[in-house]
Parts: C-alpha cells; sequence; structure tokens
C-alpha cells in the first residue's frame, strides 16, 4: 500500500500549503464555487468523518483507516479488525460518535467472513491517539453468504442512543425460481435492511418487529436492495436514504419505522440480463420512493447541507454518483422534491462520499485507485 499522500489543504484555519501557487493549482472553477484538493493518493477511500476535535478519518476499502491532524501528517490507524477485501467489500462507513469530545468513540463498518461466508459488521471502538482500543463488534448481519458483493454500509447515530446501520442484499439474484423469497423480503434476514441498534449493540425495545415471531428484532426496515447513503435533515427531522437499483431504478427514500421499501417485488429497474424483475412499480403495503432514477445514477453518499459557505444550498440533499461521475443537488420544500442539478460532471470521478464539513463547505470522496478528498467553497 502507498504510504505517502500529497495533502494539499486541511480544514481552513488549520494547516495550508506555503506557496500560494500550490494552492491555486489543486483549485478547479465552476460557477459559484471552486474545487480544492485537499488529499491526493487515496486507495478506493470510502468514507470521511470529522472529529469534533479537529482533523478527520478517512476509510480505504482495501482495509486501511487513516487519521489526519493540522499538522499536515496522514497516520494509519491501529487496532482495526480481520477485514475481508475483496470485490464491494472491505472497510467501509465510519462516523464519530455525538459525544465523542468526552467518550472518544468512533463506529465503523467493514466486511467480515465467519461461517456461512462474509458480511457486514458494525465495531466501535476508543480513538486513542492514533490506536484503536476497546474494540467491541456492536452487529453482524446474518446470514453470511459466499458474495463479495451489496454490503451496504452507512451508519448514522440518532438521537436516544441509537445506531442506523444500512445493509445490502448480498446481490441474491432478483429471479428466484420456484416461488422462493427473497433474502430482502424475509425479516427473519438483515440482508436488505436497515437495521437500528442501541450504540452498545444492544436492541431498542421501541423497535417496530421486537417481539413479533418470525422477525429479528434489529430490523427497522426491509425490502431495500443496497443502501449506501443515509443522512438526517435536522430542520424537518426527516431521515433521508438512497439505494442502488439494478438497471435503472435508484431509490430516494424517507425512513419510515417498519416499512417494507418493495425490493425486488416491486421496482422500476430490470435485471442486469434485460429481463423484467417484476411487472410492479407500486403496490399496497409497499412504501414508494420519493424519487427514483432511470437510467441509474448509482447513489453513493448524500448529506443533507446544513452550513452558511452556502447559504442558496441549505436544505438540499447532495448525493455522490458513481456510475455517472458527477454530484447530484437534489432541491427540496419540506419533504417534497422540487428539482435537481448535476454538479462536478466535468471532475469525470466517481464520487464514494460526500459530506457536509464543520467549516460549512462540501466534501466529497472520489472512488480511484488515486482518489482524493475534494473541497467545495464559494468563488
Amino acid at each position: 500500500m502507498r504510504t505517502v499522500f500529497a495533502i494539499l489543504a486541511i480544514l481552513p484555519g488549520l494547516c495550508r500549503p506555503a506557496a500560494a501557487e500550490q494552492h491555486s493549482a489543486a483549485r478547479q472553477r465552476s460557477d459559484g464555487f471552486a474545487v480544492v484538493t485537499v488529499v491526493r493518493n487515496l486507495d478506493h477511500p470510502w468514507s470521511v468523518a470529522f472529529l469534533p476535535d479537529s482533523g478527520f478519518l478517512v476509510t480505504e476499502r482495501g482495509g486501511r483507516m487513516l487519521l489526519f491532524r493540522n499538522d499536515g501528517v496522514a497516520r494509519t490507524v491501529s487496532g482495526l479488525p480481520k477485514i475481508t477485501a475483496a470485490a464491494q467489500g472491505g472497510l467501509l462507513d465510519v462516523i464519530a460518535d455525538p459525544d465523542f469530545k468526552t467518550n472518544r468513540t468512533i463506529y465503523f463498518s467493514y466486511s467480515g467472513s465467519g461461517p456461512g461466508g462474509v458480511g457486514t459488521q458494525t465495531a466501535s471502538a476508543v480513538l486513542d491517539g492514533a490506536t484503536l482500543k476497546n474494540l467491541k463488534v456492536i452487529f453482524t448481519a446474518r446470514p453470511k453468504t459466499e458474495k463479495n458483493l451489496h454490503f451496504g454500509s452507512r451508519l448514522l447515530a440518532i438521537t436516544g442512543d441509537k445506531l442506523l446501520v444500512t445493509l445490502g442484499d448480498k446481490a441474491q439474484s432478483p429471479i428466484l425460481p420456484g416461488g422462493r423469497v427473497h433474502e430482502a423480503q424475509k425479516p427473519s434476514s438483515h440482508l436488505g435492511a436497515i437495521v437500528r441498534i442501541n450504540r452498545d449493540g444492544s436492541i431498542p425495545k421501541d423497535n417496530p418487529f421486537v417481539g413479533r415471531k418470525g422477525y429479528l428484532p434489529e430490523i427497522y426496515t426491509y425490502g431495500n436492495r443496497n443502501v449506501q447513503g443515509i443522512a438526517l435533515d435536522p430542520a424537518t427531522g426527516t431521515i433521508w436514504f438512497h439505494e442502488h437499483g439494478p438497471r435503472g431504478g435508484d431509490e430516494l427514500n424517507m425512513l419510515k419505522a417498519g416499512a417494507n421499501y418493495g425490493w425486488p417485488t416491486v421496482t422500476y429497474g430490470i435485471d442486469y440480463s434485460g429481463a423484467v424483475i417484476s411487472d410492479r412499480q407500486t403496490a399496497t403495503g409497499i412504501a414508494p420512493p420519493v424519487i427514483h432514477w432511470t437510467p441509474s445514477i448509482a447513489p453513493s453518499g448524500m448529506t443533507v447541507y446544513t452550513g452558511n459557505a452556502f447559504p442558496e444550498w441549505r436544505g438540499n440533499i447532495f448525493i455522490g454518483s458513481l456510475v455517472q461521475r458527477h454530484l447530484r443537488r437534489v432541491i427540496l420544500q419540506g419533504n417534497r422534491v422540487v428539482g435537481q442539478e448535476t454538479l462536478l460532471k466535468g471532475l469525470g470521478e466517481r464520487i464514494r462520499d460526500v459530506r457536509t464539513g464543520p467549516d460549512g463547505f462540501i466534501y466529497i470522496l472520489t472512488d480511484s485507485p488515486n482518489g482524493r478528498l475534494l473541497r467545495l467553497e464559494p468563488r
């Protein structure tokens, strides 16, 4: 693995490159904003998490977590568990606990091996310098399977010391012979679900399926294909998430406790082979998407913008596109989508993660062997 990083600019007010020409060379002008390269030479970065006491963490899918402080030095974080990095699996999301300043706790998701194959796992740990201590696996999705695809997985800490973990369906075929039920439609399976746990890994007593026979008590929603973006709108209290469709049918949804989002019994997409997955796009008892994208944009990462740097964007959703290689702005009025805008189309890079930084700027990660952390600043 590479150990040398080009760190061109850290958070404003912290570490800046000494030479003005180095900074200007890192900028790409666009209407209304500039794109500044913060870090280069990241190996398929997956997530960025800003730490309340300054600095940030970046995960790389291959299994490395990096800590960046205001001295401009990239430190490799030690103490990670064994990670099975193959295909879409590896080290995935990372977030800081809302009380990080006092408990130094972070949460991260990854693909781990065990009986049956590999699956999504979530762990908590205390970040002591660049070392993880008191590591605890707080959630393990089951069943594990041999496929290294569709792991999800984004994390969102919410009120009441709760944690949402988004999952994928592990790429089970949507067209099953003999009337078999797809894993995403089985409430006895974590695959294709969003789960809600306490931050210590225990199960909240007010989860929608607690005590219901045949339902795993962690499940908060099911019928999801592969959720790789989730974010809270603090102005409305709405939790938004998006998920990948197959060929078409990517969805933006509002989170509703106990809801079935339909995959694959209803979908706006078709199979990669061209076969029809379902003749229905809506059905009774199925939560419909707020919007869907056909052809697919392959959404990954998401933020509801709450900063002050771009006041005209406040309350908008920003989503990365992997296949169409742009940043998608979704304009909201309350919980209604009233427009969309495509940004950074000329960047030509897969966008894996999108975050609002503590400085009010928008940060994105590009997914490649030479990935970058980029910052959008007003012109």
